[in-house]
């Protein structure tokens, strides 16, 4: 009996202890749930939480508890992510669209606890953050079918805000009208410009009209309003239940792995750590180069010399020079360690202009 009671003291006297460790841990997260708020990061990462158990798991002797202790450390961090969630329950995300969107879909999928903010162009996204409106904005970079965003592209050049996290949203297309239609009813096809011309066979097939929308989900919405069983609209799957649709036809894209890549800007720089290395890491600079023979080369052969390997390259007119450009350039690596700090500064002694726009991770939602 005194054993029983003995343990059962000293049991008591660890649970003090760990509740106060656990107070002060819970502390720790308020600080790193502003972090991720300010630089635009998930809450959750995964990455994260494996070397977390990794490396902490070998304090264990005792294989018989190494599985429970495993369990521990997740549902420790699992309650630490809720934290940081309820914390960044106020966040502030602007994107470009209107609800059931591409656009939208992707911003909730990246931030699905803050409060979305819907703006009618890129260049107002941009500026919700820049002036504080918004803590962060979701913009589309480019889609594997019909390139870059030009726009975006611009505003990266010109403006003040970095990227912190990219996502590649698979884009499946699906021919979406109200419940009572038939596709032996439909003729006419709505959806946004880039949407009809990436499901051009299928429409050519059935030989639809068409009729372009600013966005998909705009054009979901007129279907549902109008309420014609001769007309139909391409949009997601998630537009489809949003507008309380029905699905026809499903993944309709000409090109089955249409995607499009959507990055979170805010006005800080999230830098990775120095020696943590991830294979997914990325880093995007703009610069410009001298108008002289071998200046872009050059600029390439440092990257390539450091060990970066090269994603894209794409170049944009520089609106207020004519014939003039600005470069735009991802690679894979970290550059917060010695060897990218090195290669910044030899670039920045031959480039006209270099910034660095971001440090990321890209994930496929």
């Amino acid at each position: 009996m005194d054993e029983l009671k003995n343990a059962r003291i000293e049991i008591e006297n660890i649970d003090t202890e760990m509740a106060k460790l656990f107070e002060k841990r819970m502390s720790l997260s308020e600080t790193i749930a502003a972090y991720k708020k300010e630089h635009a990061l998930p809450v959750k990462d995964q990455q994260r939480e494996s070397e977390i158990i990794n490396k902490y798991k070998s304090n264990i002797h005792s294989p018989q508890i190494m599985s429970y202790y495993t369990q521990f450390l997740k549902d420790v961090i699992s309650l630490s992510c809720q934290y940081q969630s309820m914390l960044m329950s106020g966040q502030r995300v602007s994107y470009c669209g209107v609800e059931g969107a591409f656009a939208y879909i992707a911003t909730k999928r990246m931030f699905p606890n803050a409060s979305l903010v819907s703006y009618s162009s890129f260049s107002d996204v941009y500026a919700s953050v820049e002036n504080g409106e918004c803590d962060c904005a979701v913009l589309p970079l480019e889609n594997s079918y019909a390139g870059e965003v030009g726009t975006v592209m611009d505003l990266i050049f010109s403006g003040d805000l970095y990227i912190n996290r990219v996502i590649d949203v698979p884009i499946r297309h699906n021919l979406i009208a109200n419940k009572d239609s038939d596709i032996s009813q439909i003729k006419t096809v709505i959806s946004h410009t880039q949407a009809l011309h990436q499901c051009k066979k299928y429409i050519d097939y059935h030989n639809f009209e068409t009729m372009s929308y600013s966005n998909t989900a705009v054009a979901a919405k007129y279907v549902k309003e109008t309420n014609d069983p001769t007309l139909a609209a391409i949009a997601s799957e998630e537009t489809a239940d949003f507008f309380d649709l029905k699905i026809i036809d499903s993944a309709i894209n000409d090109v089955p792995n249409n995607t499009t890549r959507f990055a979170a800007f805010s006005r800080v720089q999230s830098k990775p750590s120095v020696l943590g290395v991830r294979e997914n890491e990325s880093f995007i600079i703009v610069f410009t180069v001298e108008n002289k023979a071998g200046s872009l080369a050059q600029t390439l052969n440092i990257v390539g010399a450091h060990g970066f390997n090269m994603r894209s390259l794409r170049s944009r007119p520089m609106k207020n020079l004519q014939w003039n450009y600005f470069f735009y350039l991802e690679a894979e690596g970290n550059i917060n360690n010695q060897n990218g700090q090195d290669m910044l500064r030899e670039l920045s002694a031959i480039c006209a202009r270099l910034k660095v726009i971001g440090t990321f991770c890209t994930n496929d939602l």
